[in-house]
């Protein structure tokens, strides 16, 4: 008998060592499935920054320019008339109001009018002087907004009707900029000087003034230098006040780039050119 319990006694200690083993390994691998970490959540997809178009139809080019450059949009003029400053713009594409996305500096096509009494020279502007991008419009299918049904059932409760008080007249904003701009001279056709735009001298003092800040020519600065050239050239040309004194100031802010930047040579030329122009008729 007890040559048969020594006989069993090491199989009953194998088989308490295997259940010991194997609950074990089954308590460890439930502990491992219950901490591990629940899959990441992918990353929410950023809604598109939406930018209205402007209105420029019916605009002289030369603001039309300015306006589409204020709201962030390149533009490209198509068709048979080229895009002298005195233009008028008869067509856009995409029409105002229309929502597309950002795409950096979306690209608004034109069309133009021959202005019917200023004979344009030069070389036309038919583009943007800065790298215009895709076009991609936004419908407005894609943004519905959910109503809950207890916005749809529980209406809320219009208020009474009071008496509206008179409203107080609100006090005239002082002008900007001077309203008093007499012209240097008259060009027929030519369109008259915005007043809610700064005068040319000013614009060319902070033309100079931002240069001294933006010391590297790169694409934007550039781009920014020309279009301000344009409309101050532009300008003067039309016979807007104080226009040859803004083109003095202009080359001298010319002279400053070709040191600063190591380019200009040839918008100083420009500028020269219009300051003797300009300079002929105001006499």
């Amino acid at each position: 008998m007890a040559v048969r319990l020594a006989a069993l006694l090491p199989r009953t200690v194998v088989l308490a060592l295997v259940f010991l083993l194997a609950s074990a390994t089954l308590t460890f691998a439930a502990q491992q499935k219950l901490t591990a970490p629940p899959p990441a959540k992918p990353a929410a997809k950023a809604a598109p920054v939406l930018v209205v178009v402007p209105e420029v139809r019916r605009q002289a080019y030369v603001f039309a320019k300015g306006i589409l450059e204020d709201h962030g949009f390149g533009w490209r003029v198509d068709g048979p008339i080229k895009g002298f400053a005195a233009n008028t713009v008869v067509s856009q594409d995409p029409l105002p109001g229309t929502q597309v996305i950002d795409t950096g500096a979306p690209m608004i096509v034109l069309h133009l009018a021959q202005s019917a009494k200023y004979h344009p020279s030069g070389t036309p502007e038919n583009t943007s002087p800065y790298q215009a991008t895709e076009i991609r419009r936004y419908e407005l299918a894609q943004v519905a907004i959910p109503v809950t049904p207890a916005a749809k059932l529980a209406a809320p409760a219009k208020p009474a009707a009071k008496t509206p008080a008179a409203p107080a007249k609100p006090a005239k904003p002082a002008a900007r900029y001077p309203q008093k701009r007499p012209p240097a001279f008259a060009v027929p056709g030519a369109p008259k000087e915005p007043l809610d735009e700064m005068p040319l001298p000013d614009r060319a003092r902070l033309l100079s003034t931002w240069l001294e800040t933006h010391r590297r020519p790169t694409n934007a600065n550039v781009s920014h230098w020309l279009y301000q050239h344009s409309w101050i050239v532009a300008g003067a040309k039309f016979g807007w006040w104080r226009g040859a004194e803004a083109l003095q100031l202009l080359v001298t802010a010319d002279r400053r780039a070709e040191s600063v930047w190591g380019i200009g040579s040839k918008s100083e030329s420009v500028a020269r050119g219009a300051l003797a122009q300009v300079g002929a008729k105001s006499r």
